[in-house]
């Protein structure tokens, strides 16, 4: 996939965790876009862990889905330390 795709991919996923989280009032388009970045990694990561991996690296809805994954797990973890 080329890096517009993963920039894309980022920041449909991280704008789509933001939302799921209720952060997307407190962060701007580049930290979703950082955040769905960063949780494509964690969420690939997590599945491949899980026996479910397997993403050729296209873009599809699958590789949205992980990367959503990814983001929801990342921005949960830093809900948590934010917390502490």
């Amino acid at each position: 996939m080329s890096l517009l795709a993963w920039i894309i991919v980022g920041a449909i996923a991280g704008w789509l965790a933001s939302i799921v989280m209720k952060t997307n009032a407190s962060q701007g388009l580049l930290a979703d876009i950082v955040v769905g970045i960063v949780g494509a990694f964690i969420g690939g990561w997590v599945l491949s862990l899980l026996g479910l991996g397997g993403d050729t690296g296209e873009f599809n809805i699958a590789s949205i889905l992980t990367a959503f994954i990814g983001a929801v797990i990342l921005l949960f973890i830093l809900r948590m330390v934010r917390r502490a």
